[in-house]
């Protein structure tokens, strides 16, 4: 999906498709969404709400695949994923001693993000510790690329505005010369 098209959804249908977005896309949709909220076209606490719910709905998807499916995934899949079985039982061991930690650390690095959340569920991590560990991360990650968002959203609206307005300047003085040049040419025809 490209990235207009990304951005047609979310301008045409709103919050409606931004959480099933934000789940595929995460960061990108987020960042879009930030942008669009500059320019009015979405709210951005209700943008906000809808990432964080977007997001923790694929980690917990993830999850519980992790906890209740990771076996029925062959295990050539599993490899191509990067969950070879080594990396997984070292994950899984390091979840019983520090769950929380490595969550969080791999929510906000996007460090093998899909194999952590995988893990997570694999270990039996506790769901509450789990879900809350998750939002801890989630609120802060989804503030900051909002933030993003709105910042280049508001940078590009200034931008595109004081290019206009220097394009509009120089057609407006590129007319002057022009009309000046035209009379003084008459001018000198005139006898």
């Amino acid at each position: 999906m490209t990235g207009a098209a990304v951005v047609d959804l979310i301008a045409t249908y709103g919050l409606v498709v931004l959480a099933p977005l934000a789940n595929i896309e995460g960061p990108v949709v987020t960042m879009i969404a930030g942008w669009l909220a500059s320019v009015g076209m979405l709210n951005l606490y209700g943008a906000f709400g809808v990432v964080v719910l977007g997001d923790l709905i694929g980690d917990v998807t993830s999850y519980l695949i992790g906890r209740h499916a990771l076996g029925a995934i062959p295990a050539v899949r599993r490899d191509w994923l990067g969950l070879t079985r080594p990396r997984l039982i070292r994950l899984m061991r390091r979840f019983r001693k520090e769950g929380a930690r490595i969550l969080v650390v791999g929510k906000l690095t996007h460090a093998a993000g899909f194999a952590i959340l995988l893990s997570a569920g694999a270990a039996r991590m506790p769901f509450g510790v789990f879900v809350l560990a998750n939002l801890l991360a989630t609120i802060p990650k989804s503030m900051a690329f909002l933030a993003l968002g709105w910042a280049v959203g508001s940078a590009y609206e200034r931008w595109a505005s004081g290019v206009f307005w220097v394009s509009l300047g120089l057609v407006a003085l590129a007319v002057a010369v022009w009309l000046l040049l035209r009379r003084r040419r008459r001018a000198a025809a005139e006898p």
